[in-house]
């Protein structure tokens, strides 16, 4: 009986495209890779080290994740800020959250309000950029901002809409940071401020109001429009 090697291979190969997924993706949300570039099979496989099988493999898994466009016979680029997709995303979150918010509000309990007091210090206390991290904000600030978002709308209760709140987040985040470097002005530490106070002064009008204008103006600064209510 002839042995067979078809057992270790393709895992080996998943493991690879894993990591060269993951290296890639850390470069993109970092801003090593600007808007529009050129994402090319040869060149990640020859950097990484890895067969083109893998490298590309992985490039379609960030297409996937919306991090990478697959343009007809011109291989893989990074998405470019005028890309439909991020105001189509940008519109279904306006659509979504506020509704959610105003059912979070209403529904939450005191442990929630709790939990929306201490996401909003976390995030108020994690310091947004680092030079060592590049041009973007921190994984850090990342992950407290998302935590801060969620938290606000956990008190409705409904796990299928928080699960649609985590797929619309994912989508949306390089938009998000390159937003925030098109808007070096914007306070979003206020417009975080005033989302907290509403939701806890369990004003649902006004804060759902406070997130429709945050979400627009993270969506008009990256279609490098002027604020809308100036």
């Amino acid at each position: 009986m002839t042995a067979t090697s078809h057992g270790p291979a393709p895992a080996g190969k998943q493991m690879l495209s894993e990591q060269v997924h993951a290296h890639l993706r850390d470069a993109i949300m970092r801003g090593e890779h600007a808007p529009g570039a050129a994402l090319k099979p040869q060149d990640l496989a020859k950097e990484q080290g890895v067969s083109l099988a893998v490298a590309r493999e992985a490039l379609v898994r960030l297409v996937g994740e919306g991090l990478a466009d697959r343009l007809p016979n011109r291989g893989f680029a990074v998405p470019s800020f005028s890309d439909r997709r991020w105001q189509e995303i940008a519109e279904a979150r306006r659509t979504v959250e506020p509704a959610v918010l105003r059912m979070s509000v209403e529904r939450g309990d005191v442990d929630w309000e709790a939990r929306v007091r201490a996401a909003h210090h976390r995030l108020v206390r994690t310091p947004a950029y680092l030079p060592e991290e590049g041009e973007y904000y921190t994984e850090a600030w990342s992950e407290a901002h998302r935590v801060f978002h969620r938290t606000l709308l956990e008190g409705c209760g409904n796990p299928v809409l928080l699960e649609t709140f985590d797929r619309l987040w994912t989508a949306s985040e390089l938009a998000r940071r390159w937003s925030a470097l098109r808007a070096p002005g914007r306070d979003a530490a206020k417009e975080h401020r005033m989302l907290e106070e509403a939701a806890l002064a369990r004003d649902a009008d006004t804060a759902a109001a406070v997130l429709v204008r945050h979400l627009t103006l993270t969506a008009a600064a990256l279609a490098g429009e002027p604020d809308p209510d100036a």
